[in-house]
């Protein structure tokens, strides 16, 4: 009967102590209070509720401590991310920016030229060379055409220059032929 009693004991107190571990603080000192005996207007309480209660406020205070060591560690964990991240996203951010300006952008000469720019420049390059050589066909084929005439006029004046020596050496020859025979007529 004795171990009977042992095991019930046993089991009482281990019930009560899981008890008391599952209710709050609070709960645990109400249920001290309620559980005390009264004493000329004073509450007497036994040593061992005590010693069980401040035991389990000492547990709570601990497990808290730990608790609040751990989340200031994880959130100083987080603000360390939180900076890395943002300097991460200043980096990304810069380029990004750097990227769009090179992607609407063309470098020429080493200088980094907006698209729409160097558009503009190719295209008034363009039509400046266009009109340039537009200028020197004309000048040439107007040139082409000054040098046909001359070489027209220059051909007609050597046909006029070889019909005017022709001419003259026919007239020479007549001459001569007079002259020969005004001679011959004097001799004879």
């Amino acid at each position: 009967m004795n171990i009977l009693k042992g095991i019930f004991l046993v089991v009482f107190l281990a019930t009560f102590t899981v008890q008391a571990q599952q209710l709050s603080i609070d709960d645990q000192f109400k249920e001290l209070i309620k559980k005390s005996n009264n004493y000329k207007g004073y509450k007497v309480v036994k040593k061992e509720k005590f010693y069980k209660l401040r035991e389990n406020v000492s547990d709570s205070i601990f497990f808290l401590e730990e608790n609040i060591i751990t989340k200031a560690s994880k959130i100083e964990n987080q603000n360390f991310e939180i900076n890395t991240l943002t300097v991460e996203l200043a980096s990304t951010k810069n380029e990004l920016t750097s990227s769009k300006e090179k992607e609407n952008g063309i470098q020429v000469l080493g200088i980094l030229t907006n698209k729409s720019t160097y558009k503009f420049i190719v295209f008034f390059a363009l039509g400046l060379l266009s009109l340039i050589i537009v200028v020197l066909f004309i000048k040439y084929k107007s040139g082409f055409d000054i040098i046909k005439t001359t070489k027209n006029k220059l051909r007609e004046t050597d046909e006029e220059f070889e019909k005017f020596r022709q001419r003259s050496l026919e007239r020479e020859q007549q001459l001569r032929r007079k002259l020969q025979d005004e001679i011959n007529k004097k001799k004879s």
